[in-house]
């Protein structure tokens, strides 16, 4: 040691212990090594073999990430999920999530794209502000201290983000950029203030959108019963782009039934709203009311506007409530003395307080037109009212509109589309909305989310806060009590302002906004996150959006992804980005589930330790029967588990292969490592460990490698061998890039692996197609599993004598180009290797051409007449085959 440490000293700056610790593994036969490290394979893949590849790998594969993402290249691909909630610690959803955009991260750059695979924090909201009450802290400080923790548990899970690109919605260089775009959406109208009775959450002490409220009228997230309020709330007009986001979704790939969801969220979209403005006596009220209507060709048929009893005017503070109060007769359609002026007709017609408790979907405000309803004609007549007939009928049953000015004379179906567009121009109405959708209630009565920029002046009105004078920041509060009104309304010193407009006293604005206005533009800020002048360069936003693939959570799927696509189509509008749908492709995940054990009486969840498990059936310690379930993992049903703890057992490639192999993405994972996969993925790995070692074991043996060695059954050995390497690389390439099964994807290369395994000695020694399915075997490999497969192609690449010049490129695994099928493979027949199994049994693989491989009567004859049919299947009576849609498997199910 004396005499070779002076040697080394020389080649870096590393310690005396780091030069002398190969050395030592060498004089120690115990030890085990790492090949990366000291020059020797380790035969087998042990526990400790792979916790050493981990450590050797994880920091210089992050590393190598961060190199490529600064190299620009022609193509790009911008691969994003869903970011969290800074909640302190991670759970297994999010390693899912992470894991699968990592995969596609790696995958796509190995295809050679320029790759943005972004990660920040969706850091306002409810939670925190809880949290900190109860702790007696900043909420900031809570944030920030969670952000640090829940940054260290990514980076032990070894992924690959972008993480120069980070961002935080609670900081005020993130939060000025909201605030910016709710300014851009006041000007333009669609953010507007107005009363409404609202879902009030009385132990959150703050509004509820529709969707956080259950079936049961219960809060999502403290569980109280919700009550109804009346308040002063802003709203964001979404449905003024209820027609192009619902028109929009027919351009975007299928998304697993969130399209679907989406549609069907939003409505038929057949109506609009018109503006009127409510009058007593002739006298302007200052009210602006919109109402909807069904059939907006009509609206110069209108006789009256008709508005439910639980209308906000009744109740709350408007100028009109005294006079609809006294004119309300329960049980009856009520005259009033108001009336409404139709902004766009200039029509004058009375308000009437309708009998009905609803109208369709979540209306309030409609117009009637009794020529065009039996209903409404009922109405007009009961109330002595007129109305001018606006509809002729044809003797071929078409109808053209009459006494509706210049309208008059046109088709039914062009006096829709001529009304509903000039009411649009006139910005009085028009917009194409369904009767089921409403606009988008943002006002939440809590501190810490991002302060909406107005303020409020007794001249002006409300007033946007002036560009230059962004971001309105979050005063420093000295206690937080989550009781009252909005916290921000103690700021005394913050409230009170000077009016942007005329100089005089004003207040601001003490409502914060809904995290989901945060979320919904966060996309963009990825693409130039540290942009001091603007929320985005365009030219930025326009060359990494759309995003290609989405990645998150499917109870995202309505609201967020609403609002995400709103606001994309918003910024379109505004001429800030060319893209007008933000997402391209969307990958919902389905969640993990661990098993929970409740008793059956009370429903408590126990404990395992809580439980005597020596019987069939489970039972409490304590006597009482035990509903046994799957569940959504969680603290309070005791079904949870630490990812770091997961990952210290098996292992952070295990645990990704466990995670991409045991359900398509979309599909509940039912968390039990007893089952077939788990024992399957870490068995993969040691083969597929044993085929290098295998392949540099047979290179040892003395020959040199001589393909015309080879003999005629060697050959088709070869060819085999050959044919199957290139039908993996189809077949998994499709599954990463079409429909994420990543799960067949790695049965897809589980059979390759098995195909080499059986291969014979001389095979190993002297064919090139040997060398280079393996080769290809390991660089598919990697995205899911990239330490290993890293450790693995280091191995490859030092093989003695290879064949192949793909051994010779130089470079990390993660580094080189993504296999390509070989030109003659395209030439050929398409084949498909086909699984054969007898009563859930593997016994061999059949080749079957691909037009017939879904075909399950021409699979089965053609498996009954190849050798493994004849010999195992001839003499047995099938119950049933079973051809698999999604892989290349068919199962006889046979008498025993």
């Amino acid at each position: 040691m004396l005499v070779l440490y002076p040697l080394c000293a020389a080649r870096s700056s590393l310690s005396r212990a780091a030069l002398l610790r190969p050395v030592l593994r060498l004089l120690s036969p115990s030890a085990r090594t790492l090949f990366s490290d000291t020059g020797i394979w380790e035969k087998d893949y042990r526990t400790e073999t792979r916790r050493k590849v981990e450590e050797w790998w994880h920091p210089r594969i992050m590393a190598q990430w961060q190199k490529d993402a600064l190299e620009e290249v022609k193509g790009k691909f911008y691969v994003l999920s869903m970011f969290p909630y800074p909640s302190g610690r991670l759970h297994m959803g999010h390693v899912r999530v992470y894991t699968i955009s990592d995969t596609i991260g790696h995958f796509q750059r190995m295809r050679g794209h320029q790759v943005l695979n972004p990660m920040g924090w969706d850091a306002f909201g409810l939670p925190a502000e809880n949290a900190a009450i109860e702790r007696g802290l900043d909420p900031e400080e809570w944030t920030k201290s969670n952000i640090q923790s829940m940054r260290e548990q990514l980076d032990t899970l070894g992924l690959c983000f972008n993480w120069d690109r980070e961002v935080t919605t609670c900081l005020p260089d993130y939060y000025k950029w909201t605030q910016y775009l709710f300014i851009k959406l006041f000007e333009a109208g669609l953010a507007y203030q107005k009363e409404a009775v609202v879902n009030w959450d009385p132990v959150d002490q703050t509004v509820l959108a529709d969707e956080q409220v259950d079936e049961n009228g219960r809060s999502w997230r403290s569980g109280a019963q919700v009550e109804q309020k009346l308040l002063t709330q802003w709203f964001i007009k979404t449905t003024n782009y209820a027609k192009p986001l619902l028109d929009a979704l027919e351009d975007l790939p299928e998304w697993y039934g969130v399209k679907a969801m989406q549609a069907n969220w939003i409505g038929e979209c057949t109506g609009c709203y018109f503006d009127f403005k409510l009058r007593v006596n002739g006298e302007e009220t200052g009210e602006t009311l919109s109402a909807y209507s069904s059939s907006p060709e009509t609206v110069f048929g209108v006789a009256y506007l008709s508005i439910l009893p639980s209308h906000r005017l009744l109740h709350g503070s408007s100028s009109v409530r005294s006079t609809l109060q006294k004119a309300f007769q329960p049980g009856r359609d009520s005259l009033t003395e108001v009336t409404a002026h139709n902004l766009f007709t200039g029509h004058e017609v009375p308000l009437v307080i309708s009998h009905r408790e609803a109208f369709d979907g979540y209306l309030d405000t409609v117009l009637g037109v009794p020529g065009c309803s039996e209903e409404d004609l009922s109405v007009a007549r009961a109330l002595n009212l007129r109305w001018t007939t606006v509809l002729e009928t044809h003797e071929d049953g078409t109808q053209t509109l009459i006494n509706s000015e210049e309208f008059s004379g046109l088709p039914r179906e062009q006096a829709f589309d001529s009304i509903t567009q000039k009411a649009r121009e006139q910005k009085v109405g028009g917009h194409l909305t369904s009767s089921k959708l409403r606009d988008w209630l943002i006002s939440r009565q809590r501190y810490w989310g991002t302060p909406i920029p107005v303020v409020h002046c007794g001249s002006c009105g409300p007033v946007a806060v002036p560009e230059e004078e962004l971001p309105v920041t979050l005063p420093k509060l000295p206690s937080l009590t989550g009781k009252g009104a909005s916290p921000l309304g103690a700021a005394h010193d913050w409230v009170n302002c000077k009016c942007p407009r005329c100089k005089g006293p004003a207040r601001r604005e003490t409502d914060t906004m809904d995290t989901f206005v945060d979320s919904a533009w966060y996309y963009f800020r990825y693409t130039d996150p540290h942009n001091p002048d603007r929320p985005f360069e365009r030219h930025l936003a326009d060359h990494w959006l759309p995003v290609d693939v989405y990645i998150g959570g499917k109870e995202h799927a309505v609201m967020h992804l609403y609002y995400a696509r709103f606001l994309c189509h918003f910024c379109k509008d505004q001429g800030l980005v060319a893209h007008r749908e933000p997402f391209w492709k969307l990958l919902v995940q389905g969640l993990i589930k661990g098993q929970t054990f409740k008793l059956a009486d009370s429903g408590q969840y126990l404990k395992r330790e809580e439980i005597d498990f020596t019987d069939k059936e489970p039972v409490a310690l304590n006597g009482g029967r035990i509903e046994v379930t799957w569940e959504k993992m969680s603290k309070s049903k005791h079904n949870g588990l630490d990812p770091q703890e997961v990952v210290q057992q098996y292992g952070v490639d295990t645990v990704r292969l466990y995670i991409l192999y045991a359900a398509p993405p979309e599909q509940d994972i039912l968390w039990n490592v007893k089952t077939d996969a788990l024992p399957g993925v870490l068995r993969w790995q040691s083969r597929l460990w044993q085929l290098v070692t295998k392949l540099r074991a047979a290179r040892q043996l003395g020959d040199v490698p001589n393909p015309s060695v080879l003999k005629k059954k060697e050959l088709a050995e070869a060819k085999k061998i050959w044919e199957n390497k290139n039908y993996a690389i189809r077949e998994v390439t499709t599954h990463f890039t079409e429909d994420f099964l990543f799960n067949a994807a790695m049965s897809r290369l589980m059979g390759l692996t098995n195909t080499l395994s059986s291969a014979t000695v001389r095979l190993l020694q002297h064919s090139v197609e040997f060398e280079e399915a393996l080769a290809a075997l390991v660089m598919m490999t990697a995205p899911m599993a990239p330490h290993l497969a890293s450790e693995l192609w280091a191995g490859l690449c030092q093989v003695k004598n290879p064949l192949s010049p793909l051994l010779l490129r130089g470079g990390d695994v993660l580094q080189q180009s993504w296999p390509t099928v070989d030109p003659e493979y395209l030439e050929a027949p398409d084949f498909v290797e086909l699984s054969v199994l007898i009563n859930n049994k593997s016994c061999g693989t059949v080749m079957v051409p691909v037009q017939v491989s879904k075909d399950t009567i021409r699979v089965q004859q053609l498996v009954l007449e190849s050798p493994i049919g004849q010999k195992l299947l001839g003499e047995r009576s099938i119950k049933r085959a079973i051809l698999s849609p999604r892989t290349a498997l068919i199962n006889f199910l046979v008498d025993e």
